[in-house]
């Protein structure tokens, strides 16, 4: 989780990492394991963001 500092008006990120899964199953595991709840008190916008890695794949890509 990356927290903005107040003053600046910008969204908390929980950010999942996979390694040859899908960017759908980090996001899944976000809000399965509820990572959000550690955020409850944070009154922001939270942006989901799940990355993968394919060690096939030579164009690496985050989606958010």
């Amino acid at each position: 989780m990356f927290l903005p500092l107040p003053h600046t008006n910008k969204p908390a990120l929980v950010v999942e990492l996979k390694y040859d899964r899908t960017v759908t199953a980090a996001i899944q595991q976000i809000k399965n394991r509820h990572y959000t709840q550690a955020l409850e008190n944070y009154s922001g916008e939270i942006l989901l963001v799940g990355s993968n890695y394919d060690k096939d794949e030579p164009d690496k890509r985050i989606a958010v």
